[in-house]
């Protein structure tokens, strides 16, 4: 693909030619500029608050990198199939590029800052965001969908957009002409750089993020997908533990429960002694033999899908974040959110395939295969009817099933229960609040979680932190519990964007998704507890938390004789930019490294990683010493991290790593090491 029709893909449109905005011509030596007919870009300001970061990021700290603007919206099933292509961009361009979410929320509860806080550690994000709540950035931008990419260049200069999933390999492309551009022309900085993660800031807790739950009473048996773990939690209906299934790392291995690994699972439908997983960021369907203790892949390639409109086999098909299972009649149902679909396999046959929805993402009623769902997200069953959460619709859906449908070519429809529908131009995507009524008159917003008992429907109405109850006969939508804010509170019981409901023996157990807890209802006095799952730990294994420094090439350092004495004491002069402060909210830090068997320095206090003291501008640490005298080849490592004025959301990480060669001798006056950072960018 020529760089041109690169750059035209990108910016959505062609720019035209504007007053100043030609480029002089290049230099012989110099690449072809992707885009001569840059603009230069707006500023970033507008936004109510800065997470990721120790404080609002400009234009100005971005100078020499490469930046992606990500305007996203944490509840859209496409935002989250772009995150995983940022992941590979900014580890293939660590020190090149700078990734920034804008996030402009869709729903009223996506506005608040703690709520977008909670989305960033669920979904494991390691930039910036900026929250746009009153969506200034965004139309600053002149953005128009969620998801939407904007390029700005290291210069400053806006280049383009490109809007929607699956752009990866573009976007690498791109990206990768515009790092070499401007390398060549050396106005690229590639300085390593650190943010402020809100991850960092977390406690470990058993469960996190728990998903979806499935009680069976049967067998007194309660399976959590503790989703941010990466494993599925087996107890009994009280809480004792009897299972952990998975490492806690992500993957996809198969495997007995020691071995076996998921990425973020959901949905769970238990069939005697085979439990289904919706292993939904790996986009597969495993299932896992409860008796054996091996869990195996049922559907998928590993790969994301689109969506489909024919029969496909279990293992050639790429499906597309699932995110819910149903077993009925033989037949398992597959809330396929990425698509907009219900899928269905027929237990014991090779093939998957769609079974409601075109595939448009919107409200719409009729015909099984021209009905449109919105990232349904939640199901249950009467034995007759799917009841699904359209999440992006706010709206619970009724779809036909038959014993005898022909899976391939089924006949049914899907009609509205509650909540709007059929309303021109998508408007029923953006019909929703927290609103009690009947049918159309209700109102939800992005619920999630679904549990039937005695011809009502319980509902985890997650963005209004409410359980609500619908009666199936009259179309009634209420508030059984909640009130309507986040918290944690047992009585009155509070949520945090539930997303996971069962029903067992009168009880109703309610996956509190971002309080990282199961509670336990009873549903004739509405009482609540939290469960307890004594013996329940955090995995040792995970998803990394990144890289705690950068390296350097060492500098040798002419032998240093330095008196006897209690300890060796170093002073690292950091050299800092014009302008730029050492980040107060970050420690300066040292290793020193010495060889095995060495006796000059005490043995404890080499080859760890410790953190310095400083004044502002120099770093000052001591070693122990064990001998009087001797030799030792020492290297000393030192990082520090440093912001415009100390205080902006943008920091650079810089380093330096010295050989030093020491004597400790009688004959010296010298009773410290004095070194100095190289100039840092």
């Amino acid at each position: 693909m020529s760089l041109r029709v690169l750059a035209g893909l990108l910016l959505g449109l062609v720019l035209g030619p504007l007053a100043g905005a030609q480029e002089t011509p290049a230099a012989a030596d110099l690449p072809p500029n992707p885009f001569p007919n840059r603009v230069p870009a707006v500023e970033l300001d507008g936004g109510i608050e800065w997470l990721n970061a120790s404080g609002p990021i400009t234009l100005k700290d971005l100078r020499g990198k490469v930046v992606l603007l990500d305007f996203w919206t944490f509840c859209c099933i496409n935002c989250m199939h772009v995150l995983p292509d940022l992941k590979f961009l900014e580890e293939k361009y660590p020190n090149e590029l700078v990734v920034i979410g804008v996030h402009s929320a869709k729903f009223d509860n996506e506005k608040e800052t703690g709520n977008i806080r909670k989305a960033i550690l669920r979904y494991e994000i390691a930039h910036p965001v900026v929250n746009d709540a009153d969506m200034v950035i965004w139309r600053k931008f002149a953005v128009r969908a969620w998801p939407t990419l904007v390029l700005i260049d290291p210069e400053g200069f806006y280049c383009g957009f490109i809007s929607g999933e699956g752009n990866r390999d573009l976007l690498d492309q791109v990206v990768a002409r515009v790092i070499a551009y401007h390398r060549a022309k050396g106005t690229l900085d590639d300085t390593a750089v650190r943010f402020d993660l809100e991850r960092q800031k977390q406690p470990a807790t058993p469960l996190r993020f728990p998903g979806k739950i499935l009680a069976d009473a049967a067998s007194d048996r309660l399976f959590i997908s503790d989703s941010n773990h990466n494993r599925i939690v087996v107890t009994t209906l009280a809480g004792q533990l009897q299972a952990v299934i998975g490492t806690g790392a992500i993957g996809a291995k198969d495997g007995g429960y020691d071995v076996a690994e998921f990425d973020h699972p959901q949905g769970l439908a238990l069939i005697g002694d085979s439990l289904y997983v919706a292993d939904t960021e790996n986009h597969l369907i495993r299932v896992v033999d409860l008796a054996a203790k091996q869990v195996a892949t049922l559907a998928g390639t590993g790969e994301q899908g689109d969506r489909f409109p024919r029969s496909h086999r279990l293992r050639e098909v790429g499906l597309n974040s699932p995110w819910d299972l149903l077993a009925l009649d033989g037949v398992l149902y597959v809330a396929m959110a990425g698509p907009h679909q219900i899928w269905s396999h027929k237990l014991g046959s090779e093939t998957i395939q769609p079974y409601a929805g075109s595939g448009r993402e919107d409200i719409l009623n009729g015909p099984l295969n021209e009905a449109a769902l919105a990232q349904p997200s939640g199901m249950v069953t009467d034995g007759r009817f799917l009841y699904v959460c359209d999440s992006e619709g706010s709206a619970i859906r009724k779809i036909t099933t038959k014993p005898d449908n022909d899976l391939k070519q089924p006949i049914g429809s899907v009609t509205t229960l509650v909540g709007a529908s059929d309303l021109p131009g998508g408007r029923s995507l953006f019909e929703f609040g927290d609103i009690d009524g009947e049918g159309a008159a209700a109102r939800l917003q992005h619920p999630l979680g679904i549990a039937l008992d005695k011809g009502s429907l319980y509902v985890a109405d997650s963005y209004n932190h409410k359980i609500k109850r619908i009666s199936i006969a009259t179309r009634d939508a209420s508030t059984f519990l909640g009130t309507g804010e986040a918290g944690d509170a047992v009585d009155p019981p509070q949520f945090a964007e539930p997303a996971g409901l069962a029903i067992a023996n009168g009880k109703l157990y309610v996956a509190d998704t971002n309080n990282h807890r199961v509670c336990v209802v009873d549903l004739g006095t509405r009482k609540m507890q939290v469960l307890a799952i004594d013996g329940l730990t955090p995995p040792q294994s995970g998803s990394s938390t990144g890289p705690e420094g950068t390296t350097t090439a060492a500098i040798d350092v002419p032998p240093q004789q330095i008196a006897p004495g209690a300890a060796l004491e170093f002073a690292v002069d950091l050299a800092l930019p014009d302008g730029y402060k050492l980040n107060p909210q970050a420690s300066v830090t040292y290793r020193v490294t010495a060889p095995k068997g060495q006796t000059v320095i005490a043995a404890d206090a080499v080859n760890a990683r410790d953190e310095a003291e400083t004044d502002g501008t120099t770093a000052r640490f001591r070693l122990p010493l064990a001998s009087p005298s001797g030799k030792v080849a020492l290297q000393v490592s030192v990082w520090y991290t440093y912001c415009r004025d100390g205080q902006s959301g943008l920091c650079k990480l810089g380093a330096a790593t010295w050989n030093v060669p020491v004597e400790i001798a009688a004959t010296a006056t010298a009773s410290a090491i004095r070194l100095a950072t190289p100039p840092a960018k």
